[in-house]
């Protein structure tokens, strides 16, 4: 199996070390950037299966590259892991916001950002070499289409481009129609169990999810008290 290759943006040469060094150890090709204009350029030329972004970048903040990313057709379903040096709630939202996957705060443990990586391919492999008969669609109500070979979602034939955490939200509700899941539930079903994401980094998902499917958002429910489910009728 060839090995996954991790794009590593940070420009403090000490962590950049660091993660490079542990990454290395743990068997994965790496390729670092020390701002948001050469991690864009890098992305571009590459093929990158995760991404480890600061989000204290000079130039273009880690924000602001998450997002181009993810404006992007090739960056839509890429894992990427932000670092950050703030620990507030609203920064850590706002980094989710934008489309990352997960987060770390500094100064943080290597075994924990390599157990962070490991996780978040492991589960972007399983998704990528699940097959059903045919094409592996879920027809859904009001026109959401998910096909599970191409980790596409379209509604009415128009592409939506989803993160990983997303899409896998998306899928796991849908594929249990009007079953009520917790959030802790909706964590350990895409993310592993033990996976230490707080109840509302899942509301932040569930959010920008509803958010991009419009209309059709309407039919993930939040049940007071319990968590959210995917309602089966129109």
């Amino acid at each position: 199996m060839a090995k996954k290759t991790i794009l590593v943006v940070e420009d403090e040469e000490d962590i950049q070390q660091l993660i490079t060094f542990h990454l290395i150890k743990e068997n994965f090709f790496v390729i670092c950037a020390d701002d948001g204009d050469e991690c864009l350029r890098k992305f571009h030329e590459e093929h990158i299966d995760l991404i480890i972004l600061d989000i204290m970048l000079p130039g273009k903040s880690g924000l602001e590259v998450c997002k181009a990313i993810r404006q992007e057709s090739k960056g839509a379903t890429v894992p990427i892991i932000m670092l950050t040096a703030r620990s507030e709630e609203r920064d850590i939202i706002e980094g989710l916001e934008t489309g990352a996957d997960d987060y770390i705060t500094k100064p943080f443990s290597p075994k924990v950002l390599m157990a962070r990586v490991k996780a978040h391919l492991r589960r972007k492999d399983e998704l990528d070499s699940r097959r059903q008969p045919e094409s592996a669609k879920m027809a859904l109500p009001m026109g959401i289409t998910l096909n599970l070979d191409l980790h596409q979602v379209t509604i009415d034939g128009k592409e939506v481009e989803l993160t990983v955490s997303e899409f896998n939200i998306l899928r796991f509700l849908a594929s249990r129609p009007d079953r009520v899941f917790s959030r802790q539930q909706i964590i350990d079903e895409i993310r592993g169990d033990g996976y230490e994401v707080t109840a509302r980094a899942v509301d932040v998902q569930i959010h920008g999810l509803r958010k991009k499917l419009g209309e059709a958002g309407s039919l993930i429910e939040t049940v007071r008290g319990v968590g959210y489910r995917f309602r089966a009728d129109e």
